[in-house]
């Protein structure tokens, strides 16, 4: 379990690593395009957040338990996931493609975000999205020849998995805090929002996701082996899989 000062080091230090080579040129090829812009582009658009909304959430949390820094260490992680909704903004524009405005999955989110106050639904929010965002990422990857997307992809995928160990220490040191006959039911609750969330995620995202090799069966597998593993670095016992 690291400290909010870890995390701000980490952030600060990542923010300092390059591990797209943006001297290369984009090399994707028409039919690729087909078949990733639309998932592309939502996802740009959901890397664009302000984050406005966690922040404030954040910040009456840290004040609660006493962690000056936890609020800075929340928004470096914005700044992070900012910096890949402007790396795939640079490579739209390389490709000539244009960035979306509006995207139905985005605007449900950004809605549930906005009339979210509560720091451990917005944690657990979190590492949904970043484990449907790892099978996206690795999809994409997969779905293309492109070198310089397939790094653009790779260096958000090293980004992701910081982030779910961030944001799950977070759920786990929330979750201590409540009551056993409250964590028995929360971890239930975590299981269906978890498996709701993943569907949603396929339906939007299903043909960037087939076009990386999954099924939905197996896409489904994937994030049920993610919940799993948050469970038990929350709860630190094991529970039965959902398929």
């Amino acid at each position: 379990m690291y400290t909010s000062q870890y995390w701000i080091s980490h952030f600060k230090a990542n923010a300092l690593e390059k591990r797209v080579n943006w001297d290369l040129d984009p090399t994707i090829t028409f039919e690729e395009v087909k078949t990733i812009l639309p998932g592309l582009q939502a996802w740009q658009l959901g890397e664009t957040s302000d984050g406005k909304h966690l922040i404030a959430a954040a910040t009456r949390y840290a004040q609660k338990i006493g962690d000056s820094h936890y609020t800075y260490a929340v928004n470096l992680f914005i700044k992070e996931e900012q910096k890949h909704g402007n790396n795939l903004s640079r490579y739209l524009d390389l490709i000539n493609r244009p960035r979306i405005k509006k995207n139905w999955g985005d605007t449900l989110f950004r809605r549930i975000r906005y009339f979210n106050t509560n720091m451990e639904i917005w944690t657990l929010a979190v590492i949904i999205v970043e484990s449907t965002a790892q099978i996206f990422y690795q999809s994409l990857k997969d779905a293309t020849q492109c070198t310089l997307l397939k790094e653009i992809c790779t260096d958000i995928l090293i980004d992701e998995a910081y982030h779910i160990t961030f944001q799950t220490e977070r759920l786990a040191i929330i979750f201590e805090g409540k009551s056993q006959s409250s964590k028995a039911w929360r971890t239930t609750a975590y299981k269906y929002f978890f498996y709701a969330t993943s569907c949603l995620v396929w339906f939007a995202h299903k043909k960037v996701l087939k076009a990386g090799g999954n099924t939905f069966a197996t896409y489904l597998k994937k994030m049920d082996l993610k919940y799993i593993k948050t469970i038990k670095r929350i709860t630190d016992t094991g529970v039965a899989l959902w398929v």
